[in-house]
Order: structure tokens, then sequence, then C-alpha cells
């Protein structure tokens, strides 16, 4: 009976962290490059990767699979089928990473190390999910794929970057409410 309360706990918990990931991107979401504005920063990561910190890169999986479609079916909804893939592509590879690293050795370091490997894994990743996917879903040629994948390659990096961040700096805070 004690597993199932705490079973039922941690589900409470990862729904909190899913509701609380749409919301922000609900409130916060704006392009970094005017060049290429359909690429938007929005915070959803957040509450993932602090799930995924949490609960274990499953749970990150999970987050990030049950947020992308709620969020691809409301808020996003103009990106559709295209915007859920690639959230799911780009999120479900930062906090994979970042989580198994995180787990091998719960510390400051292994964060750290966690969530910059799992920015570089993201950025790498979504270089060839755009390549091949992006074509697929917007008709665009190749050629003119490669023409803005500098800003695709910057536009992760400092998405991933700024949802590190903020992830190691409020972790710790939230921690103890998320594991009782």
């Amino acid at each position: 009976m004690n597993n199932q309360k705490t079973q039922s706990a941690k589900l409470a918990k990862m729904a909190m962290l899913v509701a609380i990931s749409i919301v922000l991107v609900m409130l916060i979401h704006f392009p970094i490059f005017p060049q290429v504005a359909f690429l938007e920063y929005d915070p959803a990561d957040i509450p993932i990767l602090i799930g995924t910190f949490a609960f274990g890169p499953v749970a990150g999986i999970t987050l990030t699979v049950v947020t992308s479609l709620l969020q691809g079916f409301t808020v996003s909804a103009a990106s559709g089928v295209y915007g859920i893939i690639m959230h799911i592509i780009a999120t479900a590879t930062l906090v994979t990473t970042a989580g198994l690293i995180y787990r091998a050795h719960k510390s400051k370091k292994s964060a750290i190390i966690g969530l910059v490997v799992g920015t570089a894994a993201m950025t790498i990743v979504m270089f060839f999910a755009n390549m091949v996917i992006t074509p697929m879903f917007t008709g665009w040629p190749l050629a003119a794929i490669m023409e803005v994948m500098p800003f695709i390659l910057a536009f992760n990096v400092v998405k991933a970057g700024i949802n590190s961040v903020v992830t190691f700096i409020v972790y710790k805070r939230i921690s103890p409410f998320l594991h009782r």
C-alpha cells in the first residue's frame, strides 16, 4: 500500500510539472533571431529537466512526450505534428543525456556535465533531424534548410543553455518538495 501511495504521489508531481511546463509556454515564448522568427524560445524544458533529475531519465522521456502532445494540441497547435515531433526529439535527447549522466552520480558536477553534454547532444541531433524531418513537413529543399542551419544550431544551443542554467539554479531548491 505504501508503494502505491509513493507511485501516486510521484505521478501527481509529474502531472504538476507537465502543467507548469505548458503554462510557461503560454506565458513565455519569443523568437531569439528575427531572421528565423519561427524558432521561438520557451522555458518548457525546465520542469521536464527538473522532473528528470528528480525521477530519472525514463520519467523525463515520459514528461517530454506528455508535455509535447498536450502543448502541441493546445498552446502550440500552429506547429502541428511537426512541432510535436521536433519537440519530442529535441527534449528527449536533452533530458535522456542529462538524466543518465546525473543519475550515475548525483552531484553538482555531474549535473553541470549532464546539462552541457545534453545541450551538445540536442544540438547535434537537431542538426540531423532538421535535415531529414523539416523538408518532409515544410517542403523546403535541403539547400534552404542549410542556409538557416547556423540559426537552427545557435537556437538549440541558446534554448537548451538557458533552460539548463535555470534548471541548475532552481533544482536543489525544488528537490526537497519532489522527494517528499
